[in-house]
């Protein structure tokens, strides 16, 4: 439904996004992850059609954003973190107005913000002043602006800032629910709002795509150095082995389920490493029941892709799951 490719923006002589390339489906939500200042906002300007990149390229729905602006951005609704909404008007008066900006004729103008503002659950507040709404319902109101006219393609730059978390709860429900008919790319830096809501994420740091897939894919990718292991035998001859294996693995913990049942956590040297372990340990007459590499919370696959590199030193580049 949306793809970036390439794209490239640059202030002055500060790189803010570089080479950035993605692509976004109907039917999902996609949470573009970064920390404050990564080039979120700035790449979502660019796909909303608001900056223009200094290279690369924007397609909706195969409609180029530079050659056919106007086709594509109808494809697209676009939910700034800070809303323009003027307090002074009534949801209803606010969402015809900008009805009126996105061309929409004024004969279906009257059913089709009734329609985004229910889809954005905020048609009961459609005869109240907005200065008088709470955040939550001012956050309703905008995404409704960005629903109106039923594009394919929605942006949502930080859909939860300032949100309390009855609030926050309501707009994941919302989320999902759009992510049935759309496609949904979803700007934060709380990872619990991606968990929540997306089944993809792409990572970005300093204004580069430092990893992208779905989210079991990226928590593999911190991961695969840990491993847990439950093995049938005596403590003593477990120590014995993983203490000779000290090239392949360093023991991290080791814990008795029963006298003759053990659970390790290992720290793996390399991508053959567990292989070997079990070799060994099966090898020394004893029973491995199971062998897995760690899950890791998302938070952590997170800092361990956009952490800053000590002075220096150079941080080593996020790899892309297949």
């Amino acid at each position: 439904m949306i793809e970036a490719t390439q794209l490239t923006k640059s202030f002055a002589a500060v790189r803010a996004v570089s080479e950035v390339s993605f692509t976004v489906q109907k039917g999902e939500a996609v949470g573009f992850v970064g920390p404050n200042g990564a080039g979120k906002t700035t790449s979502f300007r660019m796909l909303a059609g608001i900056l223009a990149p200094d290279s690369g390229r924007v397609s909706v729905m195969g409609i180029d954003l530079a050659t056919d602006p106007i086709n594509a951005k109808r494809q697209i609704g676009y939910m700034a973190e800070s809303a323009p909404l003027y307090p002074e008007l009534t949801g209803l008066e606010y969402l015809s107005y900008r009805a009126e900006l996105r061309g929409i004729k004024k004969a279906a103008r009257a059913q089709l913000v009734l329609k985004a503002a229910e889809k954005a659950g905020a048609h009961l507040m459609l005869g109240v002043r907005i200065g008088h709404l709470s955040k939550g319902y001012r956050q309703r109101m905008a995404l409704a602006d960005a629903l109106l006219g039923d594009p394919v393609v929605v942006l949502l730059d930080e859909p939860t800032s300032g949100l309390d978390p009855n609030q926050v709860l309501e707009t994941r429900k919302l989320i999902c629910e759009l992510a049935k008919d759309h496609a949904v790319l979803l700007s934060t830096h709380v990872l619990s709002e991606v968990e929540a809501t997306c089944s993809r994420a792409i990572v970005i740091d300093r204004g580069r795509v430092v990893a992208q897939g779905r989210l079991d894919e990226l928590k593999q990718l911190s991961t695969k150095d840990r491993a847990s292991l439950h093995v049938q035998g005596k403590r003593e001859a477990v120590e014995r082995i993983i203490a000779e294996l000290q090239r392949e693995a360093t023991l991290l913990e080791l814990r008795d389920i029963n006298p003759n049942r053990i659970q390790l956590e290992l720290r793996l040297h390399s991508e053959t490493s567990l292989s070997r372990v079990v070799r060994a340990l099966v090898e020394g007459g004893l029973e491995v029941e199971q062998a897995t590499h760690l899950s890791t919370p998302l938070d952590e696959v997170f800092a361990h892709l956009t952490v800053q590199p000590e002075p220096g030193q150079q941080k080593s580049p996020g790899k892309e799951p297949s």
